[in-house]
């Protein structure tokens, strides 16, 4: 009985799993249509002269010749791996108190989740202008409070516009990382914890023996999206400091546009935009090799 219903069942489910795979198909053509063809579109442009009006003239590795051999590009690139080690620094420990604080069930915890996911709702341009006004040394906060210490030329000094860059983009991304650790800590088993306080554990021992070794997947997730996003950091930076004082702030994606569009350089411009998918493929890649195994597993796996 049993060889028979297997016998008849085997087709049906063959075909199920067919007619399913015709979903992907949308997701497919739309990954084919706006990521694959674009790039090789960029790909193709980098061997090429164009101005971004005129003829499109084919030169070869001319515009990576012009790109490589320019001392700009390692400083650019210094500075973008900069502004992407110090904010994942910043927002990681920030974002994990946070996501750890918002995943209990207290209202007020609730209400504050809210409050604190304002800033990801604001225009980058918008936070831009923002703290470029309130940081003005002479029309400033500090300067309307009458506080010293915040009466400085903070987008005037390299090192200061640099910090004032890093926490601009950290006090707006912190919010979106928070809600993922919030996910991630209500996922873990309640009966964790109860075993650990039947062994006299305290909270800050359960974090370091539960919530933080439970969240490994999270945190691999988040800081992926961090070190791929700071490849990307254009539109706040532009605002607040136009890639200065001088090149202090100039990150790759920014010298990228001032290339393209303010030089009309558009194969240099397209041979930065392939370094920059290069080293955010290798930077994922090399993330989810430290992670080890497969980062879609659950997070409780093990326990």
């Amino acid at each position: 009985m049993s060889t028979f219903v297997t016998s008849a069942t085997a087709p049906r489910k063959k075909g199920r799993g067919g007619s399913l795979g015709w979903l992907a198909l949308p997701a497919l053509a739309f990954f084919l249509a706006f990521a694959v063809v674009p790039l090789v579109g960029v790909l193709w442009l980098s061997f090429t002269t164009w101005d971004g009006l005129g003829e499109i003239r084919l030169t070869g590795l001319d515009s990576w010749h012009a790109v490589l051999d320019n001392p700009g590009l390692m400083h650019s690139l210094w500075v973008t791996f900069l502004v992407m080690a110090l904010s994942w620094a910043f927002q990681t420990p920030l974002s994990i108190l946070l996501g750890v604080f918002l995943a209990g069930r207290q209202r007020y915890r609730a209400v504050l989740a809210v409050v604190y996911f304002i800033p990801l709702l604001l225009s980058s341009a918008a936070i831009a202008i923002t703290y470029k006004a309130l940081l003005d040394p002479n029309f400033g906060l500090g300067a309307g409070l009458g506080i010293d210490i915040l009466i400085q030329d903070w987008l005037g000094e390299p090192t200061l516009a640099l910090g004032v860059v890093i926490f601009v983009v950290s006090w707006q991304f912190i919010p979106f990382h928070s809600l993922l650790y919030q996910g991630g800590v209500r996922q873990i088993p309640r009966s964790m914890y109860e075993a650990a306080e039947l062994d006299g554990a305290g909270r800050v021992r359960m974090f370091w023996s539960i919530t933080l070794p439970q969240l490994k997947y999270t945190i691999i997730t988040s800081s992926t999206l961090m070190v791929v996003g700071s490849l990307t950091f254009f539109d706040l930076i532009y605002v607040m400091t136009a890639g200065g004082p001088g090149d202090a702030t100039r990150v790759l994606a920014l010298d990228m546009y001032k290339r393209g569009f303010q030089a009309n350089l558009m194969g240099p411009a397209s041979v930065i935009a392939v370094i920059l998918v290069v080293v955010g493929l290798l930077l994922a890649m090399l993330l989810r090799r430290i992670g080890g195994g497969n980062n879609s597993d659950s997070q409780l796996e093990g326990a």
